[in-house]
């Protein structure tokens, strides 16, 4: 299993629902770090599926990402994935995203691709 050169690149507008507001009313609600990575884990997954057999899909397994600059609230972040490794079904991505001209966050980020009826059937088996 082969995923090499597959790279994606999508482009969000950070929303309230996206954005740290605890710091109060004098500061600009701006991307929370939870959502940037939850953002660059799924650019990953969208890369992969179109690659993927009939009954496959992929989970997170090991995020490593820098959150290096704040955006505010109705600003639009380019979020980019491309492959940088495959072992077996472990594959790891380069992340970044970017706000302007300026990497606000970058790192990397593991996703194994499972069999999803068999992932299922674990996790019924685990509520008994």
């Amino acid at each position: 299993m082969s995923f090499s050169g597959i790279a994606l690149e999508q482009k969000r507008v950070v929303r309230r629902d996206d954005s740290i507001t605890f710091l109060g009313g004098g500061v600009r609600p701006s991307l929370s770090t939870p959502s940037m990575i939850m953002h660059m884990e799924i650019c990953c997954r969208e890369a992969l599926l179109p690659h993927l057999e009939e009954g496959q899909d992929s989970v997170g397994v090991k995020v490593c990402i820098e959150h290096l600059a704040a955006v505010p609230m109705g600003d639009e972040v380019t979020y980019r994935a491309a492959v940088q490794e495959t072992d077996r079904r472990r594959v790891t991505f380069a992340v970044e995203a970017i706000a302007g001209e300026k990497t606000i966050g970058k790192g990397t980020h593991e996703r194994f691709v499972i069999d999803v009826a068999r992932f299922a059937a674990k996790l019924r088996g685990r509520d008994a």
